[in-house]
């Protein structure tokens, strides 16, 4: 205490009844007024020494500042206090201090002093009058049972003194511990900080926390250590104290949590199947195991049901991928993709069986089961070493896909029961990854399938255009899509040119597309309009949405695949007038690339998404010189994400200004230049370079409205075969023409018109002004017409009506005969031309 009465706060004390103890009384000036005989006893001074003297005299060490304000407060107060002995040495004792107050009411000091407990004392000397231990001893009792290891190093960080829980948890008996600097024992791992850490607590006086590994009787436990300074009651650090929690479960919880975490963000990011096996091994290694390969059972990969217990006993399985922390993957002894087998009652085979993970350290009993699938395997893990390893199956969905086997041999510790459970958890992630995969692989294939049999797989016999084109599927997760093109062979040596997108991916996409594609073939076969082709489809796609829309057996995750939509180009060529018409329903404008190399984007007025309906679509109409390259496309071949749309278009004009390339060549710089490495939609590309039929290959006549002229007209039409070198097509030619020319002026009207086109098929058109259109019949045996149209159908290859501005044009496509034919006096009809 000084001289305004301070005095440290204690823990223990003394009562009065004590050998020990000694009293002592104080003014509010901090000077001696009493002094009892036990206090000379205890320090060795006589009464008239110190009464009347400053206590504070007798302090070796001075008192900490709040003793001060507990005085002040005439707070009763106790703690030990160091003092200063009569011959000089230093004596530790416990202090009870209780405030008074006089008359006049100054506070005085009533002190009870007892000298505390020594480190040898037995329990009966440290006991007091009740037979109570004292709290010195409690205190020592408490320290030595706590379960926390403690230990005690001095200001050099020198062990001075450890707990019983502190000998347990390093192996070592104190004995063996005291005197060695803290980290120099060779059990404390992982602080490699442990110098500057130990500078802080004993010279900065911080409490300082780490997490530490000590490894004990073969065991390495995590702990967390907080390492705090030992202050005297000056605050003077004296000593540093370490205490330890085993968190041991907590830090394996973290560790498989963030490595289950990582595992997350690593497989399975494609649905490469291959890739996503590899992706497993590559963590597995990172985290678990020195070599780790993934097996896949052969019939999964096959997209079969695979079966844990095959009839023959024989497991076939497919590598898929293998890793390890040597340089080359030494240990394998099966290169990757090649099948091997493993044996039912292998440990692969039973962990399979069973599956569930399976752990195995490697003796003479488990060399002797691999040795009997695989020689070669058994010598690898005994020349690399292998001493611990384990077996996950991989299932997901019910089925067994595989087996992930994880072995170690440059890991001392062997596989424990929490690197089971984190290999478990990994082959569960990975086996839905892998499925998800296998399952994706197997609906692309059968969906790239589908669209590959439903696009056109040559171009049609016609002349009146040259065809390069390309589909190619995304390469995304999306899947194939509904992206489709067309070139249809139309009357008059015409031809439709389209070029389709339907909304989504996958399967339904595709079959969309290829009911879309028929619907379309039909339509053209009607020789409609552009336009009014496109309503029709848009008719179509209203239908198939209403459909799908009332379908109850669709899965709600796939609601919004249910809905159909569409874009469509729709154009026609005539080689003949060399006349372009064209319209499209959402869909981007057609390119037109001139011989003279300019390349522009056609102005074709934009119609609605088919699947809108209720709003009509224009037609355009364009005349193009020969040699123009007419360029369709989907917006899967432009349009990207990290891309503005002018730069496709750009890209693409550039690739398509080089006239005269071949049509092929230029194909492939267009989908170089303007295709992005990563397709995130398909791309379906069309080109056709125009040609035209010249007037030698067309022969028309205007013809009067008059029986008597059938007989004309078949003069002209032998006559024009004469000079294309067609004699042998006459005879049919000559029934065609009358039987067409009949029709028209008996049931027509006029102006009448007769057009031979000399095309990769022999074409006879004949025009009138009525628009009522023929069909076919078969007359009876008595009927004396009916005949005719029933012959030239029989006759000719191909038949039709097609309805013009002004009327209607019947038309029919011959075979050019070829030296192998029949001339077409050999014809076996057996009937001649019906004048009328």
């Amino acid at each position: 205490m000084d001289r305004d009465g301070a005095a440290t706060v204690g823990l223990s004390r003394a009562g009065p009844t004590s050998e020990k103890t000694a009293s002592a009384a104080v003014d509010g000036h901090g000077l001696v007024t009493a002094w009892s005989p036990g206090a000379r006893t205890l320090l060795g001074y006589e009464p008239v020494e110190v009464v009347g003297q400053p206590a504070a005299g007798l302090l070796a060490d001075s008192l900490p500042a709040t003793v001060a304000t507990r005085c002040a407060a005439r707070e009763g107060w106790s703690g030990q206090v160091a003092v200063r002995h009569r011959d000089g040495h230093r004596v530790d004792l416990s202090v009870e201090a209780h405030s008074l107050l006089d008359a006049d009411g100054e506070s005085h000091w009533f002190l009870t002093v007892t000298e505390p407990e020594q480190p040898g004392a037995t329990a009966t000397e440290t006991e007091g009058a009740g037979g109570e231990p004292e709290t010195a001893t409690l205190k020592q009792w408490a320290l030595d049972q706590i379960p926390l290891p403690m230990a005690l190093f001095d200001r050099q960080a020198l062990a001075i003194a450890l707990n019983a829980s502190m000998e347990r948890a390093v192996g070592e008996p104190e004995r063996d511990l005291l005197g060695v600097r803290i980290g120099e024992s060779g059990h404390l791992k992982g602080m490699d900080d442990l110098a500057e850490v130990v500078e802080r607590v004993l010279r900065g006086g911080e409490t300082v926390t780490r997490e530490a590994f000590m490894q004990a009787l073969g065991d390495t436990r995590t702990w967390l250590l907080s390492l705090y300074p030992v202050k005297d009651p000056a605050g003077h650090v004296r000593a540093m104290s370490l205490a330890a929690v085993d968190t041991t479960e907590q830090f394996r919880a973290r560790r498989r949590l963030s490595v289950l975490n990582e595992a997350g963000l690593r497989i399975g990011t494609t649905l490469d199947l291959t890739r996503t096996a590899d992706e497993l091994a590559e963590v597995a290694t990172d985290h678990l195991a020195d070599f780790v390969v993934v097996d896949l059972l052969d019939s999964a990969v096959q997209g079969q049901d695979a079966d844990a217990a095959p009839p023959g006993g024989l497991l076939v399985f497919r590598r898929a991928a293998q890793r390890s922390v040597l340089p080359g993957c030494p240990e394998a002894a099966v290169p990757l993709g090649a099948t091997h087998t493993y044996s039912a009652g292998s440990p692969p085979g039973r962990a399979l069986a069973a599956g569930r993970a399976s752990r195995h350290q490697i003796d003479a009993e488990t060399l002797r089961w691999w040795a009997a699938d695989s020689p070669e395997r058994a010598r690898s893990i005994r020349v690399h070493g292998m001493h611990s390893m384990m077996m996950a199956p991989l299932r997901a969905r019910g089925a067994t896909l595989g087996l992930a086997i994880l072995a170690r041999h440059r890991t001392a510790d062997p596989f424990g029961e929490d690197d089971l459970l984190l290999a478990e958890e990994l082959a569960a992630r990975a086996a839905l990854c892998v499925d998800n995969a296998r399952r994706y692989s197997r609906e692309r294939a059968v969906a790239l399938a589908l669209q590959r049999s439903l696009l056109p797989h040559h171009a049609p016999r016609q002349a009146a255009v040259e065809v390069a084109s390309r589909y190619l599927p995304a390469q995304s997760s999306a899947g194939i899509g509904g992206d489709w093109f067309d070139v249809i062979p139309l009357s008059g040596a015409r031809v439709a040119l389209v070029v389709g997108d339907v909304v989504g991916h996958g399967i339904r996409a595709s079959a969309t597309m290829g009911r879309l594609r028929g619907a379309v073939r039909t339509l053209a076969d009607m020789d409609l309009t552009p336009d009014e082709l496109l309503t029709q489809l848009d008719d179509l796609v209203l239908r198939l949405d209403r459909e799908n829309s009332a379908d109850d057996d669709i899965d709600p995750a796939e609601e919004y695949a249910s809905e159909v939509g569409a874009t469509c180009l729709y154009a026609v060529y005539d080689p003949i007038s060399r006349h372009c018409s064209a319209a499209r329903a959402g869909h981007p404008p057609p390119a037109l690339a001139t011989p003279d190399g300019a390349v522009d984007l056609l102005d074709v007025p934009a119609g609605p998404p088919l699947g809108v309906g209720g709003l009509p679509f224009e037609v355009a109409e364009f005349d193009l010189p020969e040699g123009s390259v007419l360029v369709l496309y989907t917006d899967g071949l432009l349009e990207t994400p990290d891309r503005d749309p002018d730069d496709g278009y750009a890209l693409l004009r550039e690739a398509l200004a080089t006239p005269g390339r071949p049509l092929e060549e230029t194909c492939e710089a267009a989908l170089r230049s303007v295709l992005p490495e990563r397709r995130t939609d398909d791309a379906a590309l069309l080109l056709a370079r125009t040609r035209a039929l010249g007037s030698d290959r067309v022969a028309t006549w205007d013809l009067a409205a008059d029986p008597a002229v059938v007989a004309r007209a078949r003069e002209l039409a032998c006559a024009q075969l004469s000079d294309w070198n067609l004699e042998d097509a006459a005879f049919t030619t000559e029934l065609v023409v009358s039987e067409l020319v009949t029709n028209a002026i008996r049931y027509g009207g006029p102006p009448v018109q007769l057009r031979l086109i000399h095309d990769t098929a022999l074409i006879c058109e004949v025009s009138d002004a009525s628009s009522t259109a023929p069909h076919l019949r078969r007359a009876r045996v008595f009927d004396e017409g009916g005949r005719g149209l029933f012959i030239v159908a029989q006759l000719t290859e191909r038949w039709g009506t097609r309805h013009t501005s002004t009327g209607k044009t019947i038309w029919t496509e011959q075979p050019l005969p070829t030296p192998d034919q029949p001339t077409d006096g050999d014809s076996p009809c057996g009937v001649g031309p019906d004048d009328g």
